[in-house]
């Protein structure tokens, strides 16, 4: 045989992917994990997500301690650096023991310095990023309409006129997560309404949240409920020019790529979660006994833990792909959505199943399973409800557009 490569070996040989995690992310990594079991272990988790009254400063402190506010951030202002594949280990080490409490962090890191750090001005990066890294500053994002849901363009009811030297809003906001503790935040709003298409004629302001005519309403919930979520109502609302982020009209154009990193920023969340559940249920499977025997030695619930262990494998090589896809600017709207789909489908399914291996104390408040669960079953609905984004999938495919 001829020692030449052949096509094929030539090929394989440039296009191949390493699914291993570079030496520093991989470090990276362990060290969070250390992190997360000495600071922010899962018994303290159940402590903080009791009291929806009750935002858990303490865990944002800690965060603030760690520097993990500044993951993401340059250098140059006061940030630790990083990139998308560091911030999503981060976010799914964080989940694998605070589950939907992770959005402590992820929230700030999402509406603030992802948001400014992509279409802000230099001032407003110069002024704002180094607050973020630093702690000093909360954001939450306004969005979400009380009659819109996934449909935000569809039923975007908030509106922004000119003002002297800058914007005059009014309007309705619901489910803004962490909106009554927040420093600023980031509000869609319609600022033309002659437009051809939905998508035109949006912007986007970095809102004061304790401006005049500004009232924020805590929203009970079932799941991650100590970080709250919010009405926000906007009545003559002014906001400086200065506050816009991006051109005035084409906030759409500036948030699609930001969409992707919140996808993948979720399915970082569910991933984590798969791995406390597969740690909690062995555990859990090698000490109860039941019948003269440990229940690990049962069949089915070693079916059970296969299958969340082969769901945890698949997201996991998914994530990687996904934040490689980012990191490196390729497009990877289809693969976002395919895995956020995934991600929460897998974590709920995952939770439930083990909920029944723990039996009635997967039911209890003493245990994390219920919890797990509980914050898991958002992400099938938010950011987008898993039926849109498989719409948005098929319609990628080359289907007809089915809304």
């Amino acid at each position: 045989l001829s020692a030449r490569p052949t096509f094929l070996q030539s090929v394989l040989s440039e296009s191949a992917m390493d699914f291993e995690l570079s030496e520093e992310h991989a470090t990276f990594r362990d060290i969070v994990r250390k992190w997360v079991d000495k600071e922010a272990p899962k018994a303290w988790a159940r402590e903080l997500e009791k009291d929806e009254h009750h935002y858990p400063f303490a865990l944002w402190d800690k965060f603030t301690e760690a520097g993990f506010h500044g993951v993401g951030i340059g250098e140059e202002y006061g940030g630790q650096g990083g990139d998308v594949m560091m911030q999503m280990i981060l976010g799914r080490e964080l989940a694998r023991s605070l589950a939907g409490l992770s959005w402590i962090w992820g929230i700030t890191s999402f509406a603030g310095s992802k948001s400014i750090g992509i279409y802000g001005t230099p001032e407003q990066k110069k002024k704002f990023l180094p607050q973020i890294a630093a702690g000093k500053l909360r954001a939450a994002i306004a969005f979400t309409e009380p009659g819109g849901g996934t449909d935000v363009l569809g039923a975007l009811r908030t509106e922004a006129v000119r003002g002297d030297g800058g914007w005059i809003l009014n309007g309705e906001k619901i489910w803004s997560s962490s909106a009554h503790v927040a420093d600023y935040l980031l509000v869609l709003a319609r600022t033309d309404k002659n437009v051809a298409k939905k998508h035109q004629g949006v912007s986007l302001f970095w809102l004061p949240a304790k401006s005049p005519g500004v009232k924020i309403t805590p929203l009970p919930k079932l799941g991650m409920r100590s970080m709250g979520s919010c009405a926000v109502h906007f009545e003559n609302v002014f906001v400086p020019d200065d506050l816009v982020l991006g051109e005035p009209h084409k906030a759409w154009y500036m948030l699609l790529p930001t969409l992707n990193n919140e996808r993948i920023m979720v399915s970082a969340f569910c991933t984590g979660v798969l791995d406390g559940v597969l740690e909690d249920a062995l555990d859990y499977m090698k000490q109860r006994k039941a019948f003269g025997k440990t229940i690990g030695e049962f069949q089915i619930l070693q079916h059970y833990v296969a299958d969340i262990a082969m769901w945890q494998k698949s997201l996991e090589l998914m994530l990687l792909y996904c934040a490689d896809l980012l990191g490196k600017n390729k497009p990877c709207h289809m693969e976002s959505s395919m895995l956020k789909v995934m991600a929460s489908d897998h974590a709920v399914r995952a939770a439930d199943l083990g909920i029944q291996i723990l039996g009635g104390m997967g039911y209890s408040a003493e245990t994390d399973m219920q919890r797990y669960w509980r914050d898991a079953r958002l992400w099938q609905i938010g950011p987008i409800t898993n039926e849109m984004a498989r719409n948005g999938i098929a319609e990628g495919l080359g289907l007809p557009r089915s809304f």
